[in-house]
C-alpha cells in the first residue's frame, strides 16, 4: 500500500436561485488556470447530485498546499464569477488525508 500526505478538499454548495447550470461550469472552467498554478495541485472535479448539490473536489500534496490555495483563489479575480454563483450560507468546506486509492 502506497501512503501519502496528500489532501483532499470538499466543498460542498448549492447554486444561488436562478442560477444557469451552463453559466456556472462556464465560470467553472474559467477558474482552472488559477486552480492549476497553485502550488501542490494534483488534481479537481465538479459534481453534481440529483437533487441539486454540488461538490468540488481538490486534490492537493498537502494540507498546507490546500490551505494556502484556498486563501489564493479567493483573492484572485478570475475566481469571483464562479464563487458569486454559490449559495454561500450552503457551502460546506472539508479537508480529509488520503490515506488509500486504488487507481
Amino acid at each position: 500500500m502506497e501512503m501519502t500526505m496528500q489532501s483532499i478538499e470538499q466543498v460542498s454548495f448549492r447554486l444561488i436561485p436562478g442560477a444557469d447550470r451552463a453559466g456556472f461550469l462556464a465560470h467553472a472552467h474559467a477558474t482552472e488556470a488559477v486552480v492549476r498554478r497553485q502550488p501542490g495541485f494534483v488534481a479537481r472535479m465538479l459534481t453534481e447530485s440529483e437533487d441539486g448539490g454540488w461538490t468540488d473536489i481538490v486534490t492537493w500534496a498537502s494540507h498546507a498546499d490546500a490551505m494556502a490555495a484556498a486563501e489564493a483563489v479567493m483573492a484572485d479575480p478570475a475566481f469571483l464569477p464562479f464563487v458569486q454563483m454559490i449559495d454561500g450560507p450552503s457551502a460546506r468546506m472539508s479537508h480529509a488525508t488520503l490515506v488509500w486509492q486504488l487507481k
